[in-house]
This record gives structure tokens, sequence and C-alpha cells, in this order.
């Protein structure tokens, strides 16, 4: 388990520094991601909801606060719209980022551990929690980024993987468009209390997660 954990843990990282770098260049703010979802919902619905799709895109390649997005999604575009927009950029990103790390992800493990039988490990241990860890992935940023890589590296089936990361992602966009429509600048409560709320459940399901594994071990 240490040494999936040490793999993850190094993907995450090669994440985390796109956000680092836009964070110390100012490139990209919050700001500036709802003035530019201003601006498309001027022009026309459609293109704010492919803005909205582009940026949770994005977010396999660099940093975008998603949570921030998708409630941002459901202000702008109303619930339906903004739910649909939201979950499409998720699955989007999601399904990329399996298919690359599923034709390429496994060079990257055989550079980090040249020992196959750790490998052969990781792919059991994956296979035995990673669908677990793809339903609960939203709970932190950069950890939908990483599961799914993990899962195309370790050459999950596609439906499974479709399926897992499905049950994770699509209630989660519903609940976070849903509290981003019913919610403004001066009653941003249902907003704040459903982020609180939903990440408080994830990061408790991480928690019991590890203590399975650990009683497992």
């Amino acid at each position: 388990m240490k040494d999936l954990i040490k793999i993850m843990l190094t993907l995450a990282l090669l994440f985390a520094s796109t956000f680092i770098l836009i964070k110390a260049t100012g490139l990209l703010t919050v700001e500036d991601i709802k003035q530019g979802l201003e601006q498309a919902q001027q022009i026309h619905l459609g293109y704010l909801a492919l803005a909205v799709i582009g940026l949770l895109f994005a977010d396999l390649f660099i940093a975008i606060p998603t949570m921030t997005v998708a409630i941002m999604a459901g202000f702008f575009l109303g619930w339906p719209l903004g739910a649909a927009a939201a979950i499409t950029g998720f699955l989007l990103a999601g399904v990329i980022g399996y298919a690359l790390s599923r034709r390429y992800g496994w060079r990257l493990l055989n550079r980090i551990y040249k020992d196959q039988g750790k490998l052969d490990e990781m792919h059991l241990i994956f296979s035995a929690y990673g669908p677990v860890m793809l339903i609960i992935c939203r709970a932190m940023p950069i950890l939908p980024e990483v599961s799914c890589c993990m899962a195309g590296a370790t050459r999950m089936s596609p439906g499974k993987f479709l399926t897992m990361y499905g049950l994770g992602t699509i209630p989660y966009a519903l609940i976070i468009t849903y509290v981003g429509s019913i919610s403004s600048l001066e009653n941003p409560k249902p907003a704040i209390l459903a982020a609180i709320g939903i990440s408080l459940t994830l990061w408790i399901a991480w928690y019991l997660l590890g203590r399975h594994v650990s009683r497992q071990k």
C-alpha cells in the first residue's frame, strides 16, 4: 500500500505544481474565472456552457478550482443546464485522463519503480480499492485526476471506470450546481453549507477507507 501511495503522491505533486505556478504568477484567479463566465453569459448561454466545460476539462492539465466553477455554472446557467455542463466537463476530463494514462501511464510507473513485483502488487491493490477511490475522489483537489490516471495506468476496464467515476461525479455535480442555482451574492449560504457538507462527507469516507485498508493489512 505504501508503494501505491507513493505513486499517487508523485502524480499529485505533478498536478499540484501547476496550481503553485498559477498562484505564484497570478495567471488565473477565481475572479478571472467569474469575469470570464459573466462575459460568456452576455454573449450566449451556449458559450457560457462551453466555457464551463472547457474550464473543468482544463483541470486535467492545470489546477482549476472545480467546485467553484461548478457552483458558478449553477448560478449563471441555472440548474438543469449548469448541471449538464458540469457533468460533461468532469466526465470529459476523467475519460481523457484515463485514456492517456491507459496508453502512456505505465511508462511513468516503470520510471518510478523498476521492481516489477511491486508494480504487480500496486496493480492488485488499486484493482481492489480503486473503484471506491473513484467514487469518493472528489474529496480533495487533484485527487480526481490522480485517481483517473491510476485507473488508466493499471488498466481498469473502461466500463468499470465509467461506472465508478460516474457514481461519484454525477451526483456531486448535480448537488453542487443545484446549490449554485439557488445561491446569490446576497445569500451565498446554500453554496457555502453544501461545499462544507460534501467535503466533510467525502473526507470521512477517505478516513474510513484508510482504516479499512489498515485493518486488512
